[in-house]
This record gives C-alpha cells, sequence and structure tokens, in this order.
C-alpha cells in the first residue's frame, strides 16, 4: 500500500524517470546558433519542463533551455537539485527577439503562468529548487520586475503574499539534456498529461494573443 501511494506521488511530481548522471562526466551545453540581435532572460517558477514549454509558445521566443540557477553549488546535477540542499531552483534561459517581444511581456508571461504566492512549491512539486524567482541582469530589469509585482499587489490580482524573489543572476547552469523539450518528447509522461500539459493550456487561454501562429 505504501509502495503504491509513493508511486502515484512520484507520478504526479516534476520526477524524472531517467537516472541522474554525473554531471562532470556529462556537461551539456546547447549547440551554437546564430543569435544576432537576440536577448537572453532567465525565470524560475516551478518545474523546468512546464515553464519551458509555456515560454517557447510564446511569439518572440526563439529558445528555451532548462537548467539551474540561484544557488551556490558549482555544475551541480539533477540529483543534487532534488535534495534541495545546492541553493538552486530549477530555471529557463529564454532567448527572445526584443523587436518581437519585451523583457516586460516576459514578466507578465512569469506571474501569469504560475502561483507566486507559495513559498518553495509550485502545483504538487514541494522544495526550494520549485520556488519562485525573477531573474535580472541589469537595473532596468529588475526596475520592470519591481514594478510589475507592485502593480499586481495594488490591483490585488492575488489573495496571498507574492513571494517571488527577485534576485541578480550569477549563473546559469544548463540542465542534463535528456530534460530539454522534456514535454515535448514525453508527451505520455504521467506528471507532463496530469500537469505540464494542462498548466501550458491554462496560460494558453489566459493570453492567446502572445502565442506563436502555429497555422
Amino acid at each position: 500500500m505504501l509502495l503504491t501511494l509513493i508511486t502515484l506521488i512520484n507520478l504526479q511530481t516534476c520526477i524524472s524517470s531517467t537516472p541522474p548522471t554525473n554531471r562532470e562526466n556529462a556537461i551539456w551545453t546547447p549547440p551554437e546558433t546564430e543569435q544576432t540581435g537576440l536577448e537572453k532572460a532567465y525565470f524560475a517558477s516551478g518545474c523546468f519542463w512546464c515553464v519551458e514549454a509555456i515560454y517557447e509558445s510564446v511569439k518572440g521566443v526563439h529558445e528555451v533551455y532548462s537548467g539551474y540557477a540561484g544557488g551556490q553549488t558549482k555544475n551541480p546535477n539533477y540529483n543534487q537539485i532534488g535534495t534541495g540542499r545546492t541553493g538552486h531552483a530549477e530555471a529557463v534561459e529564454v532567448i527572445y527577439d526584443p523587436k518581437i517581444v519585451s523583457f516586460s511581456t516576459l514578466v507578465q508571461v512569469f506571474f501569469g503562468s504560475h502561483d507566486p504566492t507559495t513559498p518553495n512549491r509550485q502545483g504538487p512539486d514541494i522544495g526550494s529548487q520549485y520556488r519562485s524567482i525573477a531573474f535580472y541582469q541589469t537595473n532596468q530589469e529588475r526596475e520592470i520586475i519591481q514594478n510589475y509585482i507592485e502593480l499586481l499587489e495594488k490591483e490585488n490580482i492575488f489573495d496571498k503574499e507574492i513571494v517571488t524573489e527577485v534576485t541578480k543572476l550569477d549563473v546559469f547552469y544548463f540542465a542534463e539534456e535528456y530534460h530539454q523539450d522534456y514535454e515535448k518528447r514525453n508527451p505520455n509522461n504521467p506528471y507532463v498529461r496530469s500537469v505540464s500539459i494542462p498548466r501550458l493550456r491554462k496560460f494558453q487561454s489566459l493570453y492567446p494573443e502572445l502565442l506563436k501562429d502555429t497555422h
């Protein structure tokens, strides 16, 4: 009975069935591509499988990579992240065209696609690795994030206090290759079907004007 319960819990949380690899032997970096005129933004709002899929649906976004940020452990791997002791959160790197989508809009996507009032938790995923963080690289980005939080609080968009961390990006570590495009590559994964896809569809229904034209 206990084993069945544990199995059901694991099916509903952001846990990969792929055995974790030794980071030192399997450091992954994305292939080099032409990025002239493109910029990067970084966010953490729960399971990176979900967040990656959401941002990849936004027009003006060229690519999104899953990774780790916000902690103190160097070159962390997925197994270490899962302990909650590395300080890192599951995060994404968003590569976007500022001529099509602004950083302000990406911040809107961030707050519009998760619950920023739950400390160290997002949906069924619990732990500091799932906390809400809006990373900034410049003072202008920091002001945009803080101003948007003030607007959300002024208009009482959320019933509870926003606990999102506004943090200067130190370093972003790319997650292992099997995490990249995870939702797209594993559509029948129980977590993807029960959590990731519904979360994506909810975002898409709320912000149809921000979506890429799929026709």
